[in-house]
């Protein structure tokens, strides 16, 4: 089933990263996702079939770049390539969760940007168009040549938290450069924000300082783009109660969820870990605090914009 408007062919696909997502898009959008197989030969390598024509059609390939992230990301390249292949007239990637995006700039001599060399590889392959979710970093976005829209998971956050009527809240960033986005859940809840004044000695390590703002006898919400190894998290959530916070909730759009994340979140001081599909999460780690909101819905009316010539700006609001 393809969707129609005029000459124009809508048809979505999906590579192995996240299929449970993309079928809930296409629920959304009234339509059943499209027919392709990714596969593997004896030795490792990918093979893509496409089971149905799509010439002439706008093709959007759904594929989040969790690990493994080169699997994933070699599945879409070679999807890409397939399509353009196969004449279809424009190809958009729909990235709900882009990998590597903490690779974003020099910080050290001879390090790679591997965030811009995503970029790149995902353009060449012959991409037309980027849909993402809550980059890491939104400079990402000048990195590529053709338009990327980074949608943002904030009012899906903020709608299911106003609807627990929370009271005594104070929207906490888990270090100084998640500000903005405390602020803007912040506002949306109507609240103050408290910031984490952190250290981190070595990449995955964090060491809480000292806690930005008053949190005694409040509700506390941690927010940020990403959970990894929950470190961050988990100990901004131990120093908050022992500055007499009443609760702890931590939001984040992204469960990477690297071992023993799950183990560790569910151990902690915190009450209830609110999360988006954007990364599919095996069973296994699906912990009792854990909340998981669709992003379904959002991605649905972003494709249905592009593919329609309308503004996908309204998403932002």
């Amino acid at each position: 089933m393809i969707m129609d408007q005029g000459s124009k062919k809508l048809k979505v696909f999906t590579g192995n990263a996240n299929p449970e997502l993309a079928q809930e898009i296409c629920k959304c959008l009234g339509l059943e996702l499209g027919q392709a197989e990714m596969t593997r030969f004896k030795d490792g390598e990918i093979r893509a079939k496409i089971g149905e024509t799509v010439r002439g059609s706008e093709v959007f390939i759904i594929q989040p770049l969790n690990n493994p992230s080169a699997e994933h990301l070699m599945e879409l390249l070679i999807m890409i390539d397939a399509m353009k292949r196969a004449s279809a007239r424009e190809v958009c990637t729909v990235i709900p969760y882009y990998a590597y995006a903490r690779q974003d700039r020099k910080t050290q001599p001879r390090d790679p940007i591997t965030a811009k060399l995503l970029a790149n590889l995902i353009t060449a392959a012959g991409a037309d168009r980027v849909v993402t979710l809550d980059l890491h970093a939104g400079q990402i976005q000048g990195f590529f040549d053709i338009p990327v829209d980074n949608l943002k998971g904030m009012p899906i956050i903020a709608e299911y938290l106003l609807e627990k009527n929370l009271e005594d809240v104070i929207v906490i960033s888990p270090d100084v450069g998640g500000v903005v986005r405390s602020r803007e859940l912040a506002d949306r809840l109507n609240c103050q924000i408290a910031i984490v004044d952190k250290r981190r000695p070595q990449p995955n390590v964090a060491e809480v300082m000292n806690i930005i703002g008053e949190v005694e006898g409040k509700t506390a919400v941690i927010i940020d783009d990403m959970i990894d190894t929950g470190g961050t998290i988990v100990n901004a959530a131990k120093a908050l109660m022992e500055k007499g916070a009443k609760e702890v909730y931590a939001c984040c759009s992204h469960a990477v969820f690297s071992d023993p994340a799950a183990e560790i979140l569910q151990a902690s001081p915190l009450k209830e870990v609110i999360i988006t599909d954007s990364i599919h999460l095996p069973v296994e780690k699906q912990i009792p605090k854990l909340t998981q909101l669709s992003v379904a819905p959002l991605f649905a009316e972003a494709i249905r914009r592009i593919f329609e010539e309308k503004p996908v700006s309204k998403l932002f609001d």
